[in-house]
């Protein structure tokens, strides 16, 4: 008999053989199904052996339950087995047969199977399955291994017999929904789990496990012959049900352990272990992503109807539900899901396809697609063709949506879900399940833009008009919204071909709206906002907006008051639809204060700087009198300070300064005030001090060490030479209260300037996966500005903890003045703008060596 390491020893080697195989092989479908059902099956010989060697007494019986019960295993899964035993045996269970059961669960462990082990009688089989699920879901699936059959038979027959497959269904679904909400309702995550997340193998197996609880069948051939699904349905299923399997399969392999989510630090070795490679346009990983979600999306689709038709079927609810919907005599309401009289309707009339939309658009209180229509969809995919892509009335019937002030995110959420937003908008469906590796996106081009939209069009919402107040106001003007509907819609169309998207999106948008009957005006305007889409957000948040060129540029750029409105409109929608974590309170400041600048400008008004700041300084005063100041109390500070500091600061905050430091302007130690930040969370915090070479990078050293992110620094040099610096900073938890930091940041901050030696180290954090999975190209320039009296450095690089006190520490070594810092954070990428001045900078070699070590400074570590 062999020994537990000769068993060990081969278990072992023959599944590290079947794995090596299987990596070696050309990746198909089959490979993987014949990967599993022979991992199964050595398992199974294995536990076989493991019984026999333990010497377990007549009787008893060892069944495979869950997906091994399925005679199916993935590389890395775990083994889930049932000692099953006689009623009444566990009070008469002698020692010798205990040791003998844990003996062998022992000995499963030690050959090196993860087993998930359970003993019960066959009593508690029925009992527990009744009260759990879990249980139920795992018996449904249960054969024998070894040990006595007839009392597995009897268990499997009486468990039957026990199933309410209404109660399993009801179960299975609201599980089904826990799950979805879990993995936030959406295949597209761009770290998708693809076994639990919707469009996931789980999202199958339910389907089967609940078809097989009602007795309707265990395959999908089975369900198609009782006419649950069509034969081209079930060949659909087969081969996405394949395609995810090939995918997971390959994942575990690659990774060498039980791992189901596509993490980024997996995605390229999966996709090279596929064979992929990467294009100038597009990552290995981005074409395994896109093929993976092609499949989710599809099984997306199939589980709805099929879930549906289950659900008439075991419920019984086909009857008594239909409500016909007024002037619509070609659709029903089937219990608020809109269905299709006939099943033939699409190919009688193809233009119902998009009227479909319209309808569930405009009638109230239809929440869905009901199972016949979904069905209908699907089958009618050949008929989207080039001819019906033309067709004048599926063209006045999209523009009828875009136009339709009941709303257009949850129809075009569900024509992009049914692929009919791909098939009418051809551009659009090589988008499609993309992937935005630029550590700023979150989601899929497609859901991006989705959400964009869906931005866009709560700025017309009157319920809405709480969350972002300024933006519903000019809404509410806004002559054409179905402008901005189409801008956001082919804003990032583009992404992913190669070159300027922006350039690329606006020849698309112009061939649509030529097409679509859009006027000529509207389509200049569709065309300026997509082919400038980025540019609101680039001003405003990398140059000086106290410039009165830089708003004179913009200005002219943007042209009119029409334009500028819908072009804040689509940034703001535009920059919220990206990551919950890239907007915040401070980048709207920006934005507004550019449009309202640039308005003024369009107006006529010119911009007159001098007046600007006597308004401030007035504005200025008149607080300082409401917090009981005496008069003059901001001379001693203000008669220090050149033009170029009250250009950067508002009344507001020259009160601040002046009430803060009018008794300190010649202080020989460091002043820190902070407070909340007036304009949303964070804190924002004054420093004054003597001026040195280090004292920004010694700044940014603190705020780097206590957590804080900094997001705009305004630097000023007073006349008898003191620091005056002004920063925005906020520590990212979500439940820190910055009032109680106000406090720490004064005294320990002071205590750092006050201290003398060399500069630290910056630290070292750990970087996120995304940054270590798809580090972005540190970039770098250094030019003179518009006028060449001061210099522009722009920094792009992927974030991480100490980057900014990096920056600043070669600055300092250098002795570069620091006028102005603008630091933009998008997800894991910063873009982070300087304006410079320094002897250094007026040589060549000496930038050549500045630039050279910013970007040591900035590259990620080895």
């Amino acid at each position: 008999m062999a020994t537990i390491a000769d068993l060990r020893q081969q278990f072992k080697a023959g599944k590290q053989a079947l794995i090596d195989g299987f990596l070696a092989e050309r990746p198909t479908q089959a490979d993987a199904l014949r990967l599993l059902h022979r991992l199964a099956r050595h398992v199974d010989d294995t536990l076989r052996a493991l019984w026999t060697q333990a010497g377990m007494p007549e009787g008893f019986c060892l069944a495979a339950v869950g997906g091994y019960g399925r005679g199916e295993l993935f590389p890395h899964s775990d083994v889930d087995v049932l000692v099953l035993l006689p009623d009444g045996v566990e009070a008469h269970v002698p020692g010798e047969v205990k040791s003998a059961i844990e003996g062998f669960i022992t000995s499963c462990w030690d050959v090196g199977l993860e087993i998930g082990s359970s003993v019960r009688t066959l009593g508690e089989c029925l009992s527990e399955s009744e009260n759990d699920v879990t249980v139920q879901t795992a018996l449904l699936e249960a054969r024998p291994l070894a040990g006595d059959t007839k009392l597995f038979k009897q268990m499997a027959k009486r468990f039957m017999l026990a199933m309410d497959p209404r109660a399993f269904f009801r179960a299975k679904t609201l599980e089904a929904l826990q799950r979805h909400t879990k993995f936030d309702d959406t295949p597209y995550a761009l770290e998708p789990n693809c076994k639990e997340s919707p469009g996931g193998l789980r999202d199958l197996q339910m389907l089967i496990w609940i078809a097989r609880a009602a007795g309707l069948g265990s395959t999908w051939k089975e369900l198609a012959h009782r006419g649950l699904i069509t034969p081209f349905e079930s060949r659909q299923l087969q081969r996405n049900e394949g395609q995810l399997t090939l995918i997971r399969a390959r994942l575990h392999a690659v990774a060498g352990r039980r791992e189901d989510r596509l993490v980024f630090d997996q995605q390229t070795a999966v996709a090279q272990s596929f064979g992929f490679e990467g294009t100038a346009s597009q990552r290995a990983s981005e074409v395994l992503m896109r093929r993976y979600y092609w499949a989710a999306k599809a099984v997306t689709q199939l589980h709805q109807i099929l879930l549906l038709n289950l659900e008439e079927q075991i419920n019984e609810s086909r009857q008594g539900l239909l409500h016909p919907i007024d002037g619509q005599p070609d659709y029903r309401d089937r219990g608020r899901m809109l269905e299709v009289a006939t099943d033939d309707l699409y190919q009688r009339d193809p233009h119902a396809i998009l009227r479909t939309f319209l309808v569930y658009q405009l009638t109230p209180g239809i929440k869905g697609l009901s199972a016949r229509t979904l069905r209908a969809l699907y089958n009618a995919r050949g008929l989207m063709d080039a001819a019906w892509r033309r067709d004048p009335v599926n063209r006045a019937t999209f523009m009828a949506m875009l136009r339709a002030p009941e709303g257009q995110t949850h129809a075009f959420r569900l024509m992009n879900e049914t692929s009919v937003m791909g098939r009418y908008l051809w551009v659009f469906r090589a988008i499609v399940g993309q992937m935005q590796h630029d550590l700023f996106h979150v989601y899929t081009v497609d859901q991006h833009i989705l959400m964009v939209l869906r931005n866009v069009r709560r700025f017309f919402v009157p319920e809405h008009v709480h969350e972002y107040p300024f933006c519903s106001q000019l809404a509410a003007q806004f002559d054409t919204p179905e402008v901005l509907y189409i801008a956001a819609l082919f804003h990032d169309v583009a992404k992913g071909r190669g070159g300027d998207h922006s350039e690329l999106g606006a020849v698309e948008v112009k061939r649509f709206c030529r097409q679509h009957g859009v006027g000529a005006d509207d389509t200049a305007l569709c065309v300026f906002l997509v082919e400038h889409h980025l540019t609101m957000s680039r001003v405003a948040q990398k140059e000086d907006l106290s410039d009165p060129d830089v708003i004179a540029a913009f200005a002219a750029k943007v042209g009119d008051a029409r334009h500028l409105t819908a072009l804040y409109l689509l940034t703001v929608a535009d920059i919220r639809g990206t990551s919950p974590k890239v907007w915040n309170a401070w980048k709207g400041k920006l934005l507004e204060d550019l449009y309202r600048i640039t308005l003024r400008a369009l107006g006529g008004a010119k911009i007159n700087m001098d007046a600007e700041i006597e308004a401030r300084k007035q504005e200025a005063r008149q607080t300082l009198a409401l917090h009981s100041q005496l008069p003059g109390t901001e001379e001693p500070l203000w008669k220090t300070l050149a033009v170029s500091y009250f250009a950067r600061h508002d009344g507001a905050e020259l009160a601040w300064h002046a009430r803060s430091l009018w008794r300190h302007v010649e202080t020989l130690v460091p002043v820190v005030r902070a407070r909340p930040s007036p304009v949303g969370e964070g804190l924002q915090v004054l420093v004054y001090a003597p001026d040195q070479p280090d004292l920004f990078a010694r700044i940014c050293g603190y705020f780097d060490t206590a957590g804080f992110n900094i997001l705009d620094a305004k630097v000023h040099t007073t006349r008898k030479g003191y620091a005056l610096d002004t920063f925005q900073a906020i520590r990212p938890e979500a439940d820190v209260h910055h009032r109680d930091l106000v406090p720490m940041v004064e005294q320990k901050l002071s205590t750092v300037l006050q201290a003398s030696g060399p500069l630290p180290e910056p630290r070292r954090g750990r970087l996120s996966r995304r940054v270590k999975s798809f580090p972005y190209t540190p970039r770098i320039s250094l030019r003179p500005d518009e006028r060449a009296t001061a210099w522009l450095l722009t920094i792009s690089t992927s974030d991480r903890a100490g980057l900014l006190y990096a920056i600043a520490r070669v600055l300092a070594r250098h002795g570069i003045n620091l006028q102005l810092a603008k630091i933009s954070t998008l997800g894991e990428r910063v873009e982070d703008t300087f304006l410079l001045d320094g002897p250094a900078l007026q040589h060549n070699k000496a930038q050549l060596q500045i630039e050279s070590e910013l970007l040591d400074a900035v590259s990620l570590p080895a």
